[in-house]
C-alpha cells in the first residue's frame, strides 16, 4: 500500500520524485564504475602491475561492504529507535535479507577469484563469510533479527584476517584496526541509511527530531573511532622514509588520498547537517544534508572496496 503524506509534511519528507530516481541510478552506476575502472585509472604512471580481475575484485569487495553496511545499519537504527521516546511502532520494509544474499554472492564469487581459488587462505576466509551472510540472513527473517549480529561479526573477522596474512608484520595488530574500523564505518554509514528510511516512514513526527539527535552523537564518536583506526591503518601501509611519495606514486596511495578526502567532505556535510539539526526551525531540515552525507559515504564505501583489489606500496 502506497503511504500518502499530509499535504503539510515537511518539504524535507516528502516522497522524491522522477529527477531525484534519475540521480539515485547515476549515483549507483558511479559507485559500479569506480571499482571497475578505478584500478586501471589509479595504476596510471606507475610501475605497479595490477592483477586481471582487480576490477572485479574491487567491485565485488564493494558489494560486500555495501551489504555489511546495510545489514549492520538496521541493527544500529533498531537499538536507537528502542531508546528513542514515543518512536511509532511503524517500520520499513527490511532490506536485510535482499543485503545477505549480495553478500552471500560477492563473497563466494571473491573466493573464486583469490589465487587457489576456495583452497587458499583468503578462498576460506571468502567461503566463511559468505556461510556467515546466508546465516545472518535466515537470521533476519526470523522474529529475532537482531541475532545477525553474530554473524556479521564473523564477516568482519574473516574480512580483518584477509586483510593482514600472517606475514604481514604485526598483523594481529593490523587485523583489530581493520575490526574497530570495518565496523564503525559500518555502523556509520548503514545507520544513517536507515534512520532517514525510518524518518520518511514517520512522516515527520516528533520522535523523528529525538532519532536523528540520538544518531548524530553515536555518529561523531563513531566518526571519531572510524578516523583514528584509518590513520593508523594507512601508517602502517606507507613506507614510513617516504609517505608523500607513497600516496602520489603507487595506486594504493592515489585510492587512499582520494579516499581521505572523500571522508574529508563527508565530515562537512555531518556538521552541516548537526548545525541544522540545532539551530534550524524545522530540526528534520537536516535530512537535506544528511541525504546528500549518505550519497557521499555511498562513493565512500566503493572507494574501499576499489582499495582493497590495489598492491600495497612495494609490491609489485
Amino acid at each position: 500500500m502506497a503511504l500518502i503524506r499530509p499535504p503539510d509534511a515537511p518539504e524535507s519528507l516528502r516522497r522524491p520524485g522522477h529527477g531525484r530516481a534519475v540521480a539515485l541510478l547515476a549515483l549507483v552506476a558511479l559507485a559500479a564504475l569506480v571499482p571497475l575502472l578505478g584500478p586501471s585509472v589509479a595504476a596510471h604512471g606507475t610501475t605497479q602491475a595490477l592483477s586481471p580481475d582487480s576490477g572485479m575484485v574491487a567491485l565485488l569487495r564493494t558489494l560486500l561492504f555495501a551489504a555489511l553496511c546495510v545489514q549492520m545499519g538496521e541493527l544500529f537504527a533498531a537499538f536507537l529507535v528502542r531508546r528513542s521516546p514515543g518512536a511509532p511502532a511503524d517500520r520499513p520494509v527490511s532490506w536485510a535479507p535482499y543485503a545477505a544474499v549480495v553478500g552471500f554472492g560477492a563473497a563466494a564469487a571473491a573466493g573464486e577469484l583469490a589465487p587457489h581459488g576456495h583452497g587458499s587462505r583468503s578462498g576460506v576466509l571468502a567461503l566463511l563469510e559468505a556461510i556467515a551472510f546466508a546465516v545472518a540472513g535466515l537470521c533476519a527473517l526470523t522474529r529475532r533479527p537482531d541475532r545477525q549480529a553474530w554473524p556479521l561479526a564473523a564477516v568482519i573477522l574473516a574480512e580483518a584476517l584477509r586483510a593482514h596474512p600472517p606475514t604481514e608484520p604485526t598483523a594481529l595488530i593490523g587485523s583489530g584496526l581493520t575490526v574497530v574500523h570495518l565496523t564503525c564505518s559500518a555502523l556509520w554509514a548503514g545507520g544513517l541509511l536507515n534512520v532517514l528510511r525510518l524518518l520518511r516512514r514517520w512522516n515527520g513526527s516528533g520522535a523523528g527530531t529525538a532519532l536523528l539527535g540520538l544518531y548524530a552523537r553515536v555518529a561523531a564518536v563513531l566518526f571519531a573511532a572510524v578516523t583514528a583506526t584509518g590513520l593508523c591503518s594507512s601508517l602502517r601501509r606507507l613506507p614510513s622514509e617516504s609517505v608523500l611519495d607513497g600516496l602520489t606514486a603507487t595506486a594504493y596511495g592515489r585510492v587512499l588520498l582520494a579516499k581521505v578526502l572523500l571522508v574529508g567532505a563527508v565530515a562537512v556535510l555531518a556538521l552541516w547537517a548537526r548545525t541544522r539539526l540545532r539551530r534550524a526551525p524545522d530540526p528534520l531540515a537536516a535530512c537535506s544534508p544528511a541525504r546528500v552525507e549518505i550519497a557521499a559515504l555511498a562513493v565512500v564505501v566503493a572507494v574501499s572496496g576499489l582499495l582493497t583489489a590495489l598492491p600495497l606500496p612495494g609490491a609489485g
